[in-house]
């Protein structure tokens, strides 16, 4: 399990050879100083930067960029070598912020060498810093852990050389300044993707649904879009563009650890000149449900870099344009008359010639992901297939729990016909809420209350049924708390098929009910798990998997009741219970910060199409679609008949 730190927090490590994936709103230098015992760095031939990207032990880009890797061997680091501080900075002269508090929060995320993350860490509450030690792995007791730092530096590389101990640290700084700036390179097509990248890409399997993070604070389209002039102030001069990129590539790497025991299908081969076709279940896996899993989750990467490389060559031209422009105003010769317009024709056309060299190398990239998503999606399974999908016609429970769960799809305004499956894995580490509050960022206009509160009920009444469906009968409990009984129409598929543990809690009594149950559960199974006695665990208790559902959050909810959700939300998901608040941000804003932790600690989720969610790669606005039955479609009754009838010959 992924260890999501916070400033100051540290963690154990026991594997030697790590990656560090950097990835942020904008481009940044990454470096590394490496510090003795008492952690400071002797001077700059410790200071692994751009210019000099390779020491033993440690390797890190050699350019800028959105999103980098750093490589740590810790038994190749010299003894006198305790301290590894994981440094970014703001270019210098770029077109990007001069400042991380007007980009999104840096998010790195550190893997052993099986692929697997270790730690992540997002540096929040940045404002004027333009430089900062973001992590440092360091050596205690001849062992090595990682500690969360995120300190800032508004005077930039030359103040945090200068906290480091490092002599003539603004020399240094202007060094890795125009180091940086020789080898500036942003986002591109030209890198290589997820699922093409090799040992260096990014890694397949249990790292992909781990390391996603779906934060709701994303910096919005304006703000992700990259910078890409490449410069310090001089003249710009046309960079290597996406169109000199290969097309996405169907091939994904294959595991680290071993080879699958039956290997994945293979694209046919394609004729020269023309894009490979594509294959579902192509990526690296052990069985058909991780492939597609994978593979799913390299669509969802490579779609996020082509748009970013696109947006990228927007972002150049526009800001070659004006460069142009601005000369030719600024040189009382051409400022008008026929040469001026001439020139300003000229340096139009080229800024038109470059956008649509960018869309044209766009358009390919996502013609052939949509080829893709048309392959891949009639292949998923229940678990991670749409409600229209023909496989919940042939529907059975299922003797295993699946690797992961669909909430829905994800799109961007560049293609919003290409939509991504969003899922995560399975046991829910994160609970769920539902908003139905007024939909902020997605253009949806509706204005009833009741209405958005009925589509949220329906929403979570959909992926409790899910949730169901996909796990063996008896091993998934759903319990729902409705204090006034508001959802009865809602939750009718629920109640006519017999699927709930016991029937909705009304009034404060039974939310007291419903509370304390789950609440003991936790505390005893946490016990048991503690002591190693779990066949000491009372024969009444409930060890399936346990579903909370919260509607018309906070009525009827005291401040007690309010301690013990965020208690479930916490505590809960380590011992198989989960929550699910359908609930508005604003009526809920009465508990102040009382509810703060709790609402951080869910996955919010929408009835209605929302642009909350960010990826944790370049963090694109992804607009997002709940999972919901077509309308007049009643395949979510069938499958919860099915799963009733299973629950009642189990005796349940």
């Amino acid at each position: 399990m992924t260890a999501e730190l916070v400033r100051g927090q540290n963690h154990s490590l026991t594997e030697s050879r790590l990656e560090i994936r950097i990835s942020t709103g904008d481009p940044v230098v990454v470096g590394a100083a490496l510090g003795g015992a008492d952690g400071r760095v002797s001077g700059a031939g410790q200071v692994v930067r751009p210019g000099s990207p390779r020491v033993p032990g440690v390797e890190v880009p050699a350019g800028v960029a959105t999103v980098q890797r750093l490589s740590l061997e810790l038994d190749v680091l010299p003894d006198s070598v305790h301290r590894v501080h994981v440094l970014l900075a703001l270019p210098a002269g770029g077109r990007g912020p001069v400042r991380f508090g007007a980009t999104a929060a840096p998010f790195l995320a550190l893997s052993g060498s099986g692929g697997e993350d270790i730690a992540s860490f997002t540096v929040t509450e940045l404002d004027a810093e333009t430089a900062l030690v973001a992590l440092e792995v360091y050596r205690r007791q001849g062992a090595w852990r990682v500690r969360a730092v995120g300190q800032g530096y508004a005077g930039g590389l030359a103040e945090l050389f200068r906290d480091l101990g490092v002599e003539r640290a603004s020399e240094l700084a202007a060094c890795v300044e125009e180091q940086a700036a020789e080898g500036a390179s942003v986002l591109s097509a030209s890198q290589p993707s997820a699922r093409h990248a090799g040992s260096g890409g990014r890694h397949t399997g249990q790292t992909a649904g781990a390391s996603v993070d779906w934060s709701a604070d994303h910096p919005g389209p304006e703000a992700t879009a990259s910078a890409a002039s490449g410069g310090t102030g001089q003249a710009v001069t046309e960079p290597e563009t996406p169109s000199t990129a290969g097309p996405v590539d169907y091939r994904h790497p294959r595991r680290r650890a071993a080879e699958p025991p039956q290997p994945a299908p293979t694209a046919p081969a394609a004729e020269p000149g023309t894009p490979p076709q594509p294959v579902a279940g192509d990526a690296a896996g052990w069985t058909m449900e991780e492939r597609l899993y994978n593979q799913v989750w390299g669509m969802f990467e490579d779609l996020a870099r082509s748009t970013a490389a696109y947006r990228s060559a927007v972002g150049f031209a526009e800001s070659r344009l004006e460069q142009e422009l601005d000369r030719v105003l600024s040189d009382p010769a051409t400022r008008v008359g026929p040469v001026a317009d001439a020139a300003r024709e000229e340096a139009r056309a080229k800024h038109s010639r470059l956008v649509e060299q960018a869309r044209a190398v766009l358009d390919r990239d996502l013609a052939q992901l949509t080829a893709e998503a048309e392959v891949v999606e009639h292949a998923l399974p229940p678990a991670l297939a749409r409600w229209d999908s023909p496989v919940w016609h042939g529907y059975q429970a299922p003797l295993e729990t699946p690797m992961a769960l669909r909430l829905g799809d994800l799109h961007l305004p560049e293609r919003r016909g290409l939509r991504i499956p969003m899922l995560v894995r399975l046991p829910l580490e994160r609970g769920l809420w539902v908003d139905c509050g007024r939909a902020t960022g997605s253009g949806t206009d509706m204005a009833d209350p009741a209405e958005l509160r009925r589509l949220a009920m329906d929403c979570a009444v959909a992926h409790a049924a899910r949730l169901l469906a996909v796990h063996p009968v008896g091993e998934y409990s759903v319990h729902v708390i409705d204090p006034a009984g508001s959802a009865g129409a809602a939750l009718a598929p629920l109640l006519e098929h017999g699927v709930l543990a016991q029937p909705p809690a009304a009034g404060a009594q039974g939310v007291s009910a419903v509370l304390a149950g789950l609440t003991r559960r936790v505390d005893l199974v946490q016990m048991a798990v503690r002591s190693g006695a779990a066949d000491a665990l009372p024969p009444d208790l409930d060890t399936a998997e346990q579903l909370l559902i919260v509607n018309d959050f906070p009525h009827g909810f005291d401040d007690r009741a309010v301690t013990q959700l965020r208690y479930l939300a916490d505590e809960g998901p380590s011992v198989g219970v989960h929550l699910m608040m359908v609930a508005d941000r604003e009526d809920s804003r009465g508990f102040g910060p009382v509810l703060d932790p709790l609402w951080r600690s869910l996955l919010r989720i929408t009835p209605v199409p929302d642009d909350h969610l960010a990826d944790p790669w370049v963090r694109h606005a992804w607009t997002y679609e709940p999972s919901l039955a077509p309308a007049g479609s009643d395949v979510v009754g069938r499958v919860l008949w099915q799963v009733g009838q299973a629950r009642r010959a189990y005796g349940l």
